[in-house]
């Protein structure tokens, strides 16, 4: 009965928590359970991770229970579910949600302004530990809502040393000229926004959630900007022309470089080991390049993600629940998850030390990140962005209005039709 009262009470309030943006920073009243606590009797914990996290996780829950011997007896199970989707299932039904949980630093905003995460009580000591960046992507309003777990979720450039030099991958121009001259390409899917946001991203138009967390707010057809959105359209349209470069393959990135068709494109840590199969001891990778937009070179920019692990705040062991949350992440985990699973840490002392140190991606990775946002846009987004980057790509064969193909992606976007004036 008390889950039925609840769930309509949450029901009735959850709409305008979301359209306030506003959640509890409140933090639970009990002391977080450390070594000297006395004995808590029963804790269960359900945690949720991705599939492949499996035998990761279940390592350490195992050394957690370790550490807490005979504070507790323990009942922690993990179950498999999508990071990408947390959120949905999360709000669903949050009293029957998991007690631990990790998602994409995309779906926070949501999840603070549903009351379902809380201020983290340590928030200091757990940002400290951190790259900025990471405890900026866990923060809402510069408060800690959840806990920074790794920091590799973002795109650069792979190049292979054989074709092109340190000095060449500086600008996108001359990576394209040398690859044409050896009859090679070049591959970006800026069919896809997550990519495309690339070339808008640098300037000082703008892209971001609303208040709500769910509605983006859009200006890339703005012609009062220093660079407009016909510029950067202009841009993409002769990249799109140029036949040195490639945007979509009928094999994967990795496949075609392996074949010798790329020597250099842009893709994601994901890709690192094949690329380094492919490619052997000529494999490199660095920052973006620069791009020629309105007669300059600017930097690509990129979007940056991050895992993070939330305590669900109905939590009927909340305070064990962000014990766990504080062991998982730690940098003794972190490492961990760095050597079973590949992902970049986000915990300062892991990221610069022994194998990740000296994985190229990583540390290229860390060079973007000067020129990197975080991913902050609603569901809108990714349709009419991926459907201009497409006639993009293809070189606006219709010939249709620039302007025009601008303000209707826009009108996509955010649902508000402009025109890329001024606004009064």
């Amino acid at each position: 009965m008390y889950k039925k009262i609840a769930s309509i009470l949450l029901t009735s309030v959850l709409l305008s928590l979301l359209l306030t943006g506003c959640g509890s920073s409140a933090t639970p009243d009990s002391p977080t359970p450390s070594a000297d606590s006395s004995k808590s009797g029963k804790v269960s914990l359900e945690v949720w991770g991705s599939e492949e996290d499996e035998a990761l996780i279940n390592e350490i829950i195992k050394s957690f229970k370790a550490e807490y011997s005979g504070q507790a007896d323990f009942d922690i199970t993990f179950e498999a579910h999508s990071e990408a989707n947390c959120k949905d299932n999360v709000l669903g039904d949050v009293l029957n949600a998991p007690d631990v949980f990790t998602f994409a630093d995309d779906q926070l905003m949501v999840l603070v302004a549903s009351g379902v995460l809380k201020e983290v009580k340590n928030s200091s000591a757990i940002s400290s530990r951190n790259l900025k960046a990471a405890s900026d992507a866990a923060s809402v309003g510069g408060k800690l809502y959840a806990y920074p777990l790794t920091a590799d979720n973002g795109y650069f450039l792979f190049y292979n040393k054989a074709y092109l030099s340190d000095s060449d991958v500086q600008t996108m121009d001359r990576i394209l000229e040398v690859a044409a001259s050896k009859g090679k390409q070049v591959y970006m899917d800026i069919t896809s926004g997550w990519y495309l946001y690339s070339f808008f991203g640098n300037t000082d138009m703008e892209i971001g959630l609303k208040d709500d967390g769910l509605n983006t707010y859009c200006n890339w057809n703005a012609k009062y900007t220093s660079i407009t959105g016909k510029d950067v359209a202009e841009a993409l349209v002769k990249l799109g022309k140029n036949k040195a470069f490639t945007a979509t393959t009928t094999d994967s990135f990795t496949k075609s470089a392996a074949n010798d068709v790329f020597i250099a494109g842009v893709s994601g840590i994901w890709d690192e080991s094949a690329i380094k199969e492919a490619w052997g001891s000529n494999y490199a990778a660095t920052k973006l390049p620069t791009y020629t937009v309105a007669g300059k070179q600017l930097q690509l920019s990129s979007y940056a993600g991050y895992k993070l692990v939330g305590v669900n705040s109905y939590s009927e062991n909340f305070d064990w629940a962000s014990v766990f949350a504080d062991w998982m992440t730690n940098e003794k985990n972190q490492t961990l998850r760095f050597e079973m699973r590949g992902q970049g840490p986000s915990n300062t002392n892991s990221s610069h030390v022994g194998a990740v140190a000296e994985s190229k991606a990583l540390q290229a990775l860390q060079k973007q990140a000067e020129f990197s946002s975080l991913q902050r846009v609603g569901s809108t987004y990714w349709g009419p962005s991926g459907t201009f980057g497409s006639v993009m790509n293809e070189g606006n064969p219709s010939g249709k209005d620039l302007q025009a193909l601008l303000n209707e992606m826009v009108y996509g976007i955010t649902g508000v039709e402009t025109t890329g004036d001024a606004p009064q």
